[in-house]
């Protein structure tokens, strides 16, 4: 007569807890992997207001340079649609003459002015840091070259130009990019 046995083998249980082993190594593995690839949705979104807002502030200035003057009379003001024929940002444009970026963020005063900003932290159209987005990097470009085309306006012919934000922080893998077209009118 043969006793049937209720336990399990060392060999079953060595294969057993070996078998266990590699799931929750596997299943612990792909989790921290997909945390540690995910940022955190804060991060993002405030990345991509801060590029917004920096667009904005950038959009609501002139597209030639007010201390810009064709002729060099000052009784013929620049009549910027008209007279900037070339690049808006290049001497020989509209920013010839004595006509510079300014000095102090808050004097900005034209679109080619924010041209190579570069902000450790977001800061507000003074210059002034805003508090908790020191993290932050902020990197303005803007090209008014013959590669900017709004619809049959170019930058080569000082019609338009083309402003791109880029805001990184070191939580985010990629960067975010914003831009926008700013056109002579």
């Amino acid at each position: 007569m043969l006793i049937s046995s209720r336990g399990a083998t060392l060999i079953e249980l060595v294969v057993s807890i070996a078998v266990l082993t590699i799931v929750v190594v596997t299943l612990l593995t792909l989790t921290s992997q997909s945390t540690g690839r995910s940022v955190d949705p804060m991060i993002q979104e405030q990345a991509a207001g801060i590029a917004q807002a920096y667009l904005e502030e950038i959009m609501q200035k002139g597209f030639c340079d007010p201390d810009f003057d064709f002729d060099a009379d000052p009784a013929t003001p620049l009549d910027c649609p008209a007279q900037c024929a070339g690049q808006v940002c290049q001497a020989g444009g509209c920013r010839n003459s004595g006509s510079a970026q300014e000095g102090l963020r808050g004097l900005y005063d034209d679109v080619c002015d924010y041209d190579g900003l570069s902000d450790s932290g977001a800061v507000d159209q003074n210059g002034t840091g805003v508090a908790g987005l020191d993290q932050y990097t902020i990197d303005v470009q803007v090209e008014d070259d013959a590669g900017v085309d709004l619809n049959g306006l170019t930058g080569a012919a000082g019609q338009a130009a083309l402003i791109t934000i880029t805001v990184s922080h070191p939580a985010m893998q990629d960067e975010v990019r914003v831009s926008g077209y700013r056109a002579n009118y």
